[in-house]
């Protein structure tokens, strides 16, 4: 499997991660349509009691569905590639 990453962090074009990844953040993309259609329907029918905890977790559940489906969707491997970091930043840190 560190084969696999490492090929991924130096940023190598991989047609079956693009593949993967960009069909995950599909996926993804496509729960949080059905997690939104559940919290709508929690918002427009008037509870006799105020928000649970289970609609804060609808709600939670729809923005990391969207916003890890969007990121997967658009820059798919990409996204594990290594960014250097300047020496000079206050996180460098270096592994000698």
């Amino acid at each position: 499997m560190s084969r696999h990453l490492d090929r991924l962090r130096r940023g190598e074009r991989w047609w079956a991660a693009e593949f993967v990844l960009r069909t995950l953040g599909l996926a993804l993309l496509y729960g949080c349509h059905q997690f939104a259609l559940v919290a709508h329907r929690m918002v427009t029918m008037p509870p006799p009691h105020q928000a649970t905890v289970g609609a804060f977790a609808v709600c939670l559940g729809v923005v990391m569905l969207l916003s890890s489906g969007i990121a997967l969707t658009l820059f798919g491997p990409e996204l594990f590639e290594d960014v250097p970091i300047p020496s000079r930043s206050a996180w460098y840190w270096k592994d000698h």
